[in-house]
């Protein structure tokens, strides 16, 4: 009923096969939802809606005359991927995370991969994200890359690629855990009949990880997380993840530099701050080091930092590594420092400041997808396909002012997922997926991650501020499902 006359559109379907027929690892989750009477699972979508709403499940959108706060959106159809598919997944995860943190701290001592030609010099004293300050930082545990969400991407043919890496305040991952929450109340019956991998264990292993980093901490250390205030965009995510860690939410104000320490001010008195989980970007991070004008970060933070008095996590200046630019050189990176070649394949990419690429680009903006270099959630981007003869025009101009800025790919044919439409419907919506590396002491990949949707039919943007939600994303174990419940209750 649901999926009557489902059509995949010459899409890869990540549900259905070419044919129609389900895959094997959804054939349950497909008969369960036929088996709901006409009308039950817009019941369903609606309730876990409300569940969102009463729980403040909530973004804000700043790209209107005044930001807007919304309801993040969200389908109960869940997206499945196969344990097999993980686990190469996973194993390309951890060695572009291992790769790229090799770079930063290369990037920041010696230089060795510029000097050998494998990057180009240029592009990375160019970068917008390199940061001067940070020459010669040595982090806890040689440790830029604390936090990373690495955003993946599945074409016609199957194929996943990489399309960009998040390592500087990544966010989404609250989302990944409240989807879970509530597809578990709705559907809890697919939970004991499925080997679903759990992900609850997420804040427990973030607070591992950053307790990991602390370097002169007598006991246990004293974590907090920083964040700009109630007026940011991932607020609510600020909010939730230092609860379920069990820290606290802080402000720049909260905190002070004293004595070569960082102390968080308490109705008690001061009190040593250890390890920041930061969700500020680096230049509103310290205003004696980075923009003076910032009234978000703390004074003096960055000498206490240097001088290892205290952790920070994520490392400033390692957005370096997640330039558009630097990203097309990632597969390199991968082979000059572990010698091997990537797992996870970059998206085939034309780097504008080259003058093939560049006239490639502008001479075929009707078929490419233009991002800057910097850019995030969907700003900065021209789908050429979808735009029209001036925005392309306007893309060009902006390329031959400023080649470096700009970056250029196929544009793929995303994979799609069922999703719901109209209440008694399902039809195909494109995706990706974003998963999240933890790096401290040990790597922690969280199995699956936020699927993104794109809500609006035949759109290819899949962000929240550009009009699209998410899904649950469930990760499939070779385990028994009674093996698998015992870690993750049904709610």
């Amino acid at each position: 009923m649901y999926f009557r006359d489902y059509d995949s559109g010459g899409f890869y379907d990540e549900m259905f096969e070419s044919d129609g027929e389900p895959r094997t690892e959804a054939r349950l989750l497909v008969q369960t939802i036929e088996s709901l009477s006409e009308g039950e699972l817009a019941v369903r979508q609606r309730a876990a809606e409300r569940l969102l709403l009463h729980s403040g499940i909530t973004f804000n959108v700043y790209s209107e005359s005044q930001g807007t706060e919304r309801i993040f959106p969200f389908d109960l159809i869940p997206r499945i991927v196969q344990a097999r598919e993980w686990q190469r997944l996973e194993a390309g995860l951890r060695q572009r995370i291992t790769a790229l943190n090799k770079f930063i701290d290369d990037v920041y001592h010696d230089q060795k991969i510029l000097s050998d030609g494998v990057v180009p010099r240029e592009v990375v004293t160019s970068a917008q994200c390199l940061r001067e300050q940070c020459l010669g930082i040595n982090p806890p545990r040689g440790i830029w890359c604390h936090i990373t969400g690495t955003d993946l991407v599945r074409d016609r043919d199957g194929q996943i690629y990489v399309l960009e890496d998040n390592l500087r305040v990544p966010s989404g991952v609250s989302y990944v855990l409240e989807n879970r929450r509530i597809v578990k109340r709705t559907f809890p019956q697919l939970f004991s009949g499925m080997s679903i991998r759990p992900v609850d264990d997420y804040p427990s292993q973030l607070l591992a990880m950053l307790e990991s980093l602390a370097t002169q901490a007598d006991d246990r250390p004293m974590v907090v997380l920083l964040t700009a205030g109630i007026y940011n965009s991932a607020y609510y995510e600020h909010s939730f993840l230092a609860h379920q860690m069990g820290v606290p939410l802080v402000e720049g104000r909260d905190l002070v530099v004293r004595d070569g320490r960082v102390w968080m001010r308490t109705t008690k008195g001061l009190e040593r701050v250890d390890v920041i989980y930061r969700r500020i970007d680096d230049d509103f991070l310290d205003p004696a080091c980075f923009r003076e004008d910032s009234l978000l970060g703390v004074p003096g933070i960055m000498d206490v930092y240097r001088a290892g008095g205290v952790a920070l996590a994520n490392a400033p200046g390692n957005g370096v590594a997640d330039d558009k630019v630097v990203y097309a050189y990632v597969p390199e990176i991968i082979k000059y420092y572990l010698g091997e070649e990537a797992i996870i394949p970059n998206v085939p990419t034309y780097l504008c400041w080259r003058d093939a690429d560049r006239h490639h680009v502008v001479n075929n903006l009707d078929k490419l997808v233009v991002k800057a270099a910097n850019e995030s959630g969907g700003y900065g981007m021209l789908v050429g396909p979808h735009a029209n003869q001036a925005q392309r025009e306007e893309f060009k101009r902006r390329i031959e002012a400023n080649p470096r800025n700009y970056i250029a790919q196929p544009t793929l044919g995303l994979s799609r997922v069922p999703t719901m439409v109209g209440g008694d419907r399902a039809e195909g919506r494109h995706v990706d997926l974003r998963p999240y590396i933890l790096y401290g002491e040990k790597m922690f990949v969280l199995p699956g991650g936020l699927t993104r949707v794109a809500l609006v039919k035949g759109s290819l943007v899949v962000n929240s501020s550009q009009g699209g939600g998410s899904k649950d994303t469930w990760v499939l174990s070779d385990s028994e499902p009674s093996q698998v419940q015992s870690q993750e209750q049904i709610v």
